[in-house]
This record gives C-alpha cells, sequence and structure tokens, in this order.
C-alpha cells in the first residue's frame, strides 16, 4: 500500500481532524477568499483545543497556502490560486467533492505538460528491468475481472512505472503527488464495462511501452500524449 493510501486509510488524530474540518469549509466556500476565519475565542470554544494547538491547526492550513495571518487583520483565507495543489491533503478534499471538468481540465493540462517528457525520457534511459515492469502493468490492466477501482490502480501502476524508467525522481513522484486525483480520474473514466473498449485502452498503454522498448523518444511521448487525451475524452 502506497504511504498516500495508508495516511487515507488511517485514523485522523485531532488535530488533522480539525485541519480538516477547516480546509474542507474553505474549500467548499464556507470561508471565502478575502475573508477572515472566525476569531480566536470562537474556534477555540467550537473544538475544545487550547491556543496552542489552534494556532498550530491554522499553521499547517497557511503551508498549504489556505490561509495568511497578518497583524491587526487577523486570519484570512487566501485567493485559490495560492492554494497548494501539489498538497496531498488540499488535493484529496478538492477531489472528495467531486471531479469536475475544470478540474479534470486542470489535471489533463499538467499530465500533458510531464507525462509525455517522462515517457520520452524512459525511451532514452530505460532498463530491462523496467521494461519488465511495464510488460507487468500492461498485463495486470488485461485481467477481464477488474472493477473501476482496481483498473484504475493498474493504471495509476502503470503511470508511477513509466516515471521510474525516465530515470528522474522528480517524473517518478510526479503520480504520486497527484495520485488521489489520478485515480479518481481513472475510475470516472474506466473502460471495464466493454471489453473492447477496455482492450482498446490496453493497446494504447501497450503501444507507449512499445515505443519505450524501441527507444523511439519522439513516438513514446506521442503515444502518451493519445492516452491521455483519450481519457480526458471518454469522460
Amino acid at each position: 500500500m502506497s504511504i498516500a493510501r495508508w495516511a487515507a486509510d488511517r485514523p485522523l488524530s485531532n488535530h488533522e481532524q480539525i485541519v480538516r474540518t477547516l480546509g474542507l469549509e474553505i474549500l467548499t466556500g464556507v470561508y471565502v477568499p478575502g475573508a477572515n476565519l472566525p476569531p480566536e475565542p470562537a474556534l477555540l470554544s467550537r473544538f475544545g483545543i487550547s491556543r496552542t494547538a489552534l494556532r498550530e491547526v491554522l499553521k499547517t492550513l497557511s503551508a498549504k497556502g489556505l490561509l495568511i495571518s497578518k497583524t491587526r487583520v487577523g486570519t484570512r483565507v487566501q485567493d485559490p490560486m495560492h492554494w497548494n495543489y501539489f498538497d496531498a491533503d488540499v488535493l484529496a478534499w478538492k477531489v472528495s467533492q467531486g471531479l469536475d471538468e475544470t478540474l479534470r481540465r486542470h489535471l489533463v493540462e499538467v499530465r500533458t505538460a510531464l507525462e509525455p517528457q517522462g515517457a520520452a525520457l524512459a525511451a532514452q534511459r530505460r532498463t530491462a528491468a523496467d521494461l519488465a515492469e511495464l510488460r507487468r502493468c500492461i498485463a495486470a490492466m488485461t485481467d477481464p475481472g477488474h472493477d473501476q477501482r482496481s483498473f484504475a490502480q493498474a493504471d495509476l501502476d502503470f503511470h508511477v512505472a513509466v516515471g521510474t524508467a525516465s530515470g528522474n525522481p522528480m517524473m517518478r513522484s510526479f503520480a504520486a503527488v497527484i495520485e488521489v486525483a489520478l485515480l479518481a480520474s481513472f475510475s470516472l473514466t474506466s473502460p471495464i464495462d466493454s471489453p473492447a473498449l477496455q482492450a482498446q485502452v490496453v493497446a494504447a498503454h501497450a503501444a507507449i511501452v512499445d515505443a519505450i522498448e524501441a527507444r523511439n523518444a519522439a513516438a513514446a511521448a506521442e503515444a502518451m500524449r493519445a492516452v491521455i487525451q483519450s481519457g480526458f475524452d471518454r469522460a
């Protein structure tokens, strides 16, 4: 199990629960950008915590880009442009509200900017072990017994493997950072209800591996772009 999924499944501490509660209230517009949070005494009374604990909560939310504290102004909600969507909590909270068209488009734009280059690098740097792992991922995606979640996980494992094969640890980390959004997106566009469509999706992913094995960087990048775009188009 990945760190991100383990963190999502384990019980939350009191600090984490309060951070999540306020974080979700910010993302859902209970506290709109530019507005102040309730004054400290109100928050202390609401959550039944110490002033020190509350300040740690606000510090955590500020580190995620959601809040900014200023003397004589108070603690104010930041404009969404400052929110750190590469923070696992912020992204998970956003996805928990539903993967809307805007979020899906933003995700595709970021993926298109990075993943084709990762595939191109994999074509240049892949090892025999990398190819074996990529072929294993393709075989896993071919399994006819998938449900939406398990196919999405197999799809994610493939994209992580491409990042690993790129030899660039930042490429490998990218899929892990946005894991929750990728799983939601892959589940939304899952082809498992149609064996023919599942075979088509698997073949498109296999084309990436074929290009990587052939050390054809341009073809690997183009095949990755096609996979990302077709996934977006299926929803």
